[in-house]
């Protein structure tokens, strides 16, 4: 299976996120990342046009970031925001994280900003336990995604706006994906808790801060 290929939406995807919702999805990516301002080793996992992983570097001012990404030119375009005081700093990794070895941890904080639906519940079922191997214990995982909510007319609103972000992205990208995976559920079960989490849009878009557990002392 070939890898899904979001070239064609680098130079629109911005302009399409905004017309859709707003700044919702921005703020979602940028929410707890000043919970990160200590980290030393970051892992940003598919990081769009750009935007999280710039403001993030500024964030975490001392850390070496590593970012993968599947789009030879969403990592163009993530490259061109970066200050030039940050380039050192920031390591890109043009890979598909479901075929590809990440890079080598330890790392003490990983991103996975509207990533994770991507993929089909199987895959994330892989694909999580493989990213908490390059974590150290007690690492943060941050993460923002899409959600459905539990009931009312915000559910069936999103049930709809779902439904077609699925439609189109399947058919510009190619994504194996037709409906939202247990991201959530699956992070969890690979030993992370809740630290804080934040709804937008009547509940379909979430960012929530992981904690895994921390090495046990003997």
């Amino acid at each position: 299976m070939s890898s899904p290929d979001f070239n064609g939406l680098a130079r629109v995807y911005r302009l399409l996120e905004f017309a859709a919702f707003g700044r919702d999805l921005e703020r979602a990516r940028f929410c707890f990342q000043d919970r990160l301002a200590s980290s030393q080793r970051i892992l940003v996992c598919g990081q769009g046009d750009g935007r999280e992983l710039a403001r993030l570097a500024a964030i975490a001012g001392h850390a070496e970031i590593h970012c993968i990404d599947v789009s030879a030119k969403m990592i163009a375009r993530a490259s061109a925001r970066l200050r030039d005081a940050d380039r050192s700093r920031i390591v890109f990794h043009h890979l598909d994280a479901l075929t590809s070895p990440l890079p080598l941890g330890p790392f003490d904080a990983v991103t996975t900003m509207f990533f994770l639906d991507c993929f089909t519940d199987a895959q994330v079922r892989e694909l999580v336990p493989r990213i908490a191997t390059t974590l150290s214990p007690g690492a943060q995982w941050l993460w923002a995604d899409f959600r459905m909510p539990e009931r009312g007319w915000s559910r069936l609103r999103a049930r709809a706006t779902i439904a077609l972000l699925y439609a189109f992205f399947r058919w510009q990208t190619g994504i194996p994906a037709r409906e939202l995976p247990t991201a959530e559920a699956i992070i969890a079960a690979a030993g992370f808790v809740s630290d804080a989490c934040i709804d937008r849009q009547g509940g379909m878009v979430r960012s929530q801060l992981f904690r895994g557990r921390a090495a046990s002392s003997v």
